[in-house]
């Protein structure tokens, strides 16, 4: 049971979300909900691109994950009425394995890269002249017998996405045309998009259900069509009837322990002990993760950006601190938490 909570709120796919994302996944722009700043850009880079009938640019989206980059990929394959080739980073080991990929594009396919912040750098280099000039030149044999083939390659779309842009190179960077920052979505399209994925489910539920299901899904749609397949379990089993309720959602979630606020056993012990054993901060950010036993990058990448945008915690020059609103969640008042410092 404490396996199957952690990997909940976990943002990586799972091989379950893969599969289930494909009947979930919108397929056109005007059915993906949320970041519409970004969606009305989007729609006019694509609109602009068939109008000229020529491949919209190379396009790197960013940000946290499970906030659709793939989704979007998808889509943009779609709407340009194209094929969509798929990759990640760490799957290419060697530029070698990049010339299958390449020279099999057709003219307005879309290469989607996810993690591509994980190119190694022998591979980014052999990917600029594909992105600039749609050529790639391959060295054969070494030394004095060494040799050089160009392919010539159809123009295509190259769609990177990664959740550190900061570990991107200058030169890959610079060669996007189009740049978009995906961030956390509100409760009421994370909403939506629980009632659009119960409809796809042949899943009852209503609206109060829905928000309650969003309220706790970290900000993510990834995460909110995770929880709510778990509430739909529950409600199949628990009830005569299998249609979720609010009164269905608070006990399911009571369940896999996730809170009002969304956070899970993870993030309440990561309150805890920076109240408890650093008094509240400051704390660096390995001392934190030695206590809890788990590894830095997990509390980078999966618990300090949910409790960071909860406002939970604030990063200073010194270290993480608990905010007073930490401190009212977890029942802790300034007097405790003048007690607890006078006891180290």
């Amino acid at each position: 049971m404490e396996e199957q909570r952690q990997r909940l709120i976990l943002n990586q796919e799972t091989e379950e979300d893969a599969v289930v994302s494909l009947s979930l996944r919108p397929t056109k722009l005007a059915d993906f909900v949320g970041q519409k700043d970004l969606v009305e850009n989007l729609k006019v880079s694509l609109d602009a691109a068939k109008q000229r009938k020529e491949p919209i640019e190379h396009m790197l989206f960013s940000g946290p994950p499970g906030l659709g980059k793939t989704s979007l990929a998808y889509i943009i394959a779609h709407e340009m009425d194209s094929r969509i080739t798929v990759t990640s980073g760490p799957a290419i080991d060697r530029a070698g394995d990049f010339i299958g990929i390449l020279t099999n594009l057709e003219e307005s396919d879309v290469l989607f890269i996810d993690e591509i912040h994980r190119l190694s750098k022998a591979v980014e280099e052999f990917l600029y002249p594909a992105m600039e000039n749609f050529q790639i030149d391959f060295i054969v044999d070494k030394g004095p017998y060494a040799k050089t083939i160009k392919f010539n390659l159809k123009p295509f779309t190259l769609i990177g996405a990664t959740t550190r842009s900061g570990l991107l190179a200058a030169p890959l960077r610079d060669r996007f045309g189009i740049f978009h920052h995906l961030d956390f979505y509100n409760t009421e399209d994370l909403a939506q998009i629980v009632s659009n994925s119960s409809k796809k489910l042949g899943l009852s539920i209503d609206a109060e259900a829905a928000k309650e299901v969003a309220r706790r899904a970290r900000g993510t749609p990834r995460i909110a069509n995770r929880l709510l397949r778990r509430v739909r379990d529950y409600a199949q089993v628990k009830t005569k009837t299998g249609a979720v309720t609010s009164d269905i959602v608070e006990k399911a979630m009571l369940t896999l322990g996730i809170d009002s606020e969304g956070l899970d056993q993870t993030d309440r012990k990561f309150l805890r002990v920076m109240s408890d054993h650093y008094q509240g901060g400051p704390a660096g950010v390995d001392a934190i993760a030695a206590t809890l036993n788990e590894e830095v990058d997990t509390i980078v990448d999966v618990v300090e950006p949910f409790l960071l945008k909860k406002g939970f915690v604030k990063r200073t020059q010194r270290g993480r601190e608990l905010t007073n609103k930490a401190l009212a969640h977890l029942k802790i008042f300034p007097s405790q938490k003048n007690d607890q410092q006078k006891l180290f």
